[in-house]
């Protein structure tokens, strides 16, 4: 082996440190941490790819971005959810904590790529995270597009990720936003039931538009379902699959689904490829 290759796989697989510089509590399990480097910076993350957050003394976990695209100032934003150990520990964290961070990762939502397209953003519970970033830059951008329509759905209206911002998005003349709650309480103004009911009262141009979809994978399959119903091709469907990632760059296998490895191969994929496996339910 080479000295460069050897050199190559030292900065791959060690964690580059960065310092929490904020946090937001989102909800009662979620946190939004922006993360500076200590000194060297990461390559920004494009929307829809991940990095390997570490919790020092105890362990890694793969995360996806959930800030503004290319971020001027070198920062890295992510949201995470409280479920074990590590994400525990990372979601906990406060500002002037350091954490280790490997990557960017993945294959990305492709968001250029939809250039002249309406989008149709569709995110169940804490998959609102990595389609943020998507909102943010079609906004960007927002000459680049037509039609944007965001669809949020959440358990109930104290589990929605961003609240404030959802609220500025809301009230743009050129976004359009439903969200949606599986259990209503008094004074909610939004919709209730799965985001599968807005979306299939969505007017839409099936050869002129592109769908995100993230969140739970039934939700996922049921978006889609009802896209294609519209008339929308399986490829202009995008969808961000989830599994056990351990190396990030498709060594050990554990992200395996069907022939894919979600770190290398996802987690954004196109609905053609994602369909015939998310129907097994062993994978």
């Amino acid at each position: 082996m080479t000295e460069t290759a050897t050199v190559a796989r030292r900065h791959t697989m060690a964690p580059v440190p960065y310092r929490v510089l904020s946090r937001v509590a989102e909800n009662r399990d979620s946190a939004t941490l922006r993360l500076a480097p200590v000194a060297e910076a990461l390559p920004s993350p494009a929307p829809g790819e991940f990095m390997m957050m570490y919790a020092f003394g105890v362990g890694e976990v793969a995360i996806s971005v959930s800030g503004a695209p290319e971020a001027p100032d070198a920062t890295i934003t992510h949201t995470i959810r409280a479920v074990g150990a590590v994400s525990r520990k990372l979601h906990d964290a406060e500002p002037g904590t350091v954490i280790g961070l490997r990557g960017p990762f993945g294959t990305s939502w492709g968001v250029p790529n939809a250039a002249g397209r309406d989008l149709v953003i569709v995110a169940g519970g804490v998959g609102l995270a990595p389609l943020r970033p998507v909102v943010l830059a079609a906004l960007r951008d927002r000459h680049r597009f037509g039609r944007v329509t965001l669809i949020a759905g959440a358990r109930s209206r104290d589990d929605f990720l961003f609240n404030a911002e959802l609220d500025d998005w809301a009230h743009r003349d050129d976004l359009e936003v439903h969200l949606t709650v599986d259990v209503p309480v008094q004074g909610w103004p939004g919709e209730v039931g799965f985001v599968t009911g807005p979306l299939r009262r969505l007017p839409l141009r099936p050869g002129l538009t592109t769908a995100f979809l993230c969140g739970p994978e039934v939700m996922m399959r049921n978006g889609a379902t009802e896209l294609i119903r519209k008339g929308m091709a399986r490829n202009d469907i995008r969808v961000s699959l989830e599994r056990n990632m351990q190396c990030g760059v498709g060594w050990c296998g554990h992200c395996q689904l069907g022939p894919l490895l979600l770190c290398r191969d996802g987690p954004v994929v196109g609905y053609d490829a994602a369909e015939p496996l998310l129907r097994i339910r062993e994978l």
